[in-house]
């Protein structure tokens, strides 16, 4: 009996991530993303239909600290002066949306509902917020991340999670359980709050680093991944002690580390984790999605999602046109925040238990979120026209063949100097780029820039590739892959490759791609402005070029040596930390 008990953990997990591969594969096959598959694995496996996997809240419970992984890498991309910057989109936009969404659609169910005005609140104001869960995965893989529409989705959603504390203090302060401990006042939760803040700034500040950089000089690489993991799960627990949220101690803890030699390494450890865990919590939204509430009262249930999605979308839509967005991005912004989100399902377990609403509710109003999160991916699918900005017949228009000899995707600043130069050499190129602001500057100055994703084959060969002896890829980010590398390299042999990346760990993660150059865009500016710096002291033009030398020497080697280990911190004795014995010391001789 004991090993029957121990076998059923590995079960759940063996149909959970099997069912989780088969459906998630499908629905990127068909453009659909995976939280879709992954929600619908859930639905399949659940108690409402096959009732393979049970204890979904159990599994959510655990699963929701993929959402507490994934504050905490935004939080590593989030130095705190950027922050500061973002303070006006955060207290004024995101405290517009929580409370006019929230109130609209409390209206809304008390007017044509026959709820209480206290269980139309505690329903309704939960509805306001939105899943960041399910919209931050969304703008990262699409790379909108730090987009315009992406920076104010992030700000509203981080205000969302400062505004469950004052969500929890109304539900508690409408309590009509006799049996239910009264919980502290709202304003000991905010001094609370305040106060955890600090800490965790502080402990950031003091016992973080010092850890890391300790851990950093012992060279153990596992240690980093057993310290990142500590570091999460740690303020996450803190603030789960204190009663505050989990995800908005981990984003803290994030931010502390953003401006840290370690960013880097930490996100790329804890990555796995947050993906794996945040499939799970997807999975265990469907295995809650109650089919029976569902098929009991069908169009109350699709006429409420369809409700919700109208009034956040349009309630964003304006609030977004009043903080100066184009009405695009607004639009974007308005669909992207629309459905219902994560914290609903503990606000409304809450409800339920302060005896505002039955638990028959609190599960009708779970399913109306899930099928408000499952529509988002549609609805950016299906208005992706309506919000991109049409293409202009003379400065717009997708690629063609023209005889170029070389073809540059992006003419951000890299692109335009690499195109330049080319030019000055006598070869004809093709420029290509989805910018579309840019493309029309770039064309006020006479230069041709066709509309085309140069990440996509059929693209580059409809601008010329299969005739090119150059392809350039100048695109910023980590957008190119080594399967698209060599899909590229494979579809046009003729042409030679080469490749901007933005640092060192794009080289190694690149280091098989079939690639003729791949430069590196902050190294070859850095090693000119140090040619300056030395030219200024005194150093002859001989010195400087064995200065350089001697460092791209010693990077190539540790960089081969990178390559081969296929670890970031093994050879370090080839950094430069020192000077050099027998350089010239000006100013010290």
């Amino acid at each position: 009996m004991e090993h029957q008990t121990q076998a059923f953990p590995l079960q759940d997990g063996f149909l959970l991530l099997g069912t989780a591969l088969v459906f998630v594969l499908l629905f990127r096959r068909l453009g659909l993303g995976a939280t879709l598959g992954f929600l619908l694995a859930g639905a399949v496996l659940g108690p409402y239909a096959l009732d393979l996997v049970g204890d979904p809240e159990g599994k959510i419970g655990f699963a929701e600290l993929g959402i507490t992984l994934l504050l905490f890498i935004v939080g590593l991309e989030l130095a705190p002066r950027r922050l500061w910057r973002m303070r006006s989109e955060i207290f004024g936009l995101g405290l517009l949306q929580v409370t006019l969404c929230g109130l609209a659609i409390s209206a809304i169910i008390f007017y044509f509902t026959p709820f209480t005005i206290e269980a139309a609140l505690a329903l309704g104001l939960p509805l306001g917020l939105s899943s960041t869960a399910q919209v931050l995965p969304m703008l990262q893989s699409a790379g909108r991340l730090h987009s315009p529409v992406g920076e104010r989705s992030f700000a509203i959603l981080l205000f969302q999670d400062l505004s469950i504390i004052p969500l929890i203090t109304i539900i508690a302060a409408m309590n009509r359980n006799p049996n239910l401990p009264e919980g502290p006042p709202g304003w000991q939760l905010a001094l609370i709050t305040v106060l955890a803040i600090a800490g965790l700034i502080a402990a950031g500040r003091f016992v973080i680093r010092p850890l890391f950089r300790l851990i950093g000089n012992l060279g153990e690489r596992e240690m980093f991944v057993f310290a990142a993991l500590f570091t999460v799960i740690a303020s996450a627990a803190l603030m789960e002690a204190l009663g505050l949220s989990t995800a908005l101690g981990a984003f803290i803890a994030g931010v502390m580390l953003a401006d840290s030699p370690y960013r880097h390494e930490l996100e790329a450890d804890v990555e796995p984790f947050r993906s794996i865990l945040l499939g799970l919590f997807f999975m265990s939204v469907g295995m809650m999605l109650d089919l029976s509430a569902i098929a009991e009262r069908p169009l109350f249930v699709a006429g409420m999602a369809l409700t919700l999605i109208a009034v956040k979308a349009g309630i964003i839509f304006v609030l977004a046109m009043l903080f100066r967005m184009p009405w695009r991005s607004a639009l974007a912004l308005g669909l992207l925040l629309s459905q219902g989100g994560e914290f609903g399902f503990v606000l409304f377990a809450q409800a339920a238990n302060a005896w505002l609403i039955e638990p028959q509710a609190a599960s009708l109003f779970g399913a109306i979120v899930t099928l408000s999160m499952v529509t988002t991916p549609f609805l950016m699918m299906a208005t992706a026209r309506f919000r991109e900005a049409p293409a202009g017949k003379e400065v717009r228009e997708g690629p063609q063949q023209d005889g170029a000899n070389a073809l540059i995707v992006g003419y951000g600043r890299f692109g335009q100097t690499v195109a330049q130069i080319l030019n000055a050499a006598g070869i004809k190129v093709t420029l290509i780029d989805t910018d579309i602001e840019m493309i029309d500057v770039a064309g006020s100055f006479g230069a041709k820039v066709y509309f085309g994703d140069g990440t996509r084959i059929d693209m580059l060969r409809q601008a010329g590739a299969a005739e090119a002896q150059l392809i350039v890829f100048c695109i910023d980010g980590n957008q190119l892959t080594e399967g698209f590398l060599h899909a590229v390299h494979s579809s046009f042999p003729q042409a030679e490759i080469h490749a901007r990346v933005f640092d060192r760990r794009s080289m190694l993660r690149l280091k098989d791609a079939p690639l003729k150059s791949a430069m590196r865009e902050v190294m070859e500016s850095a090693a000119m402005l140090a040619r300056c710096a030395l030219k200024s002291v005194g150093l002859s033009l001989e010195e400087i070029d064995k200065a350089e030398s001697t460092y791209r020497t010693q990077d190539k080697e540790r960089l081969a040596l990178q390559f081969e280990a296929g670890d970031m911190r093994v050879a370090h004795d080839r950094i430069l930390t020192e000077p050099v014995r027998g350089g010239p010391h000006p100013g010290t001789e």
